[in-house]
């Protein structure tokens, strides 16, 4: 049953990030963008190439709070993450058998003597 709801949660997501491809793909340009007129608005001297940076660095910046639905998609990428990691898990075991025990044999055989 935790496989089955595993599955179904995996698959909502994938969904979900498939559908929103499209911002998460303008989010990460226009922070690209951003991330670039940043760094060339403080390294000029410039007043005017730092205004035309600073207005390039202001749009990218709209172009990215235009794309909010991308945070979906990395939530959606985030869930099918934990869902690949928890799809083998195995639970946890709590007969621990230790291998260098000398009585686990010897209970085996006195067992199997014993019928």
């Amino acid at each position: 049953m935790k496989k089955f709801g595993l599955f179904l949660v995996g698959v909502i997501a994938f969904f979900v990030l498939l559908a929103n491809i499209g911002p998460l793909l303008g989010l990460a340009v226009s922070l690209v963008v951003t991330y670039y007129a940043v760094k060339e608005f403080i390294k000029t001297d410039s007043t005017g190439t730092k205004i035309l940076w600073g207005f390039i660095a202001f749009i990218a910046i709209a172009f990215s709070i235009a794309n909010v639905p991308a945070v979906l998609a990395v939530v959606a990428a985030y869930i099918l993450y934990v869902v690949y990691k928890n799809w083998n898990k195995e639970k946890a075991n709590n007969d621990i058998i230790e291998a260098g025990d000398p009585f686990t044999n010897f209970e085996k055989q006195w067992n199997s003597l014993n019928k």
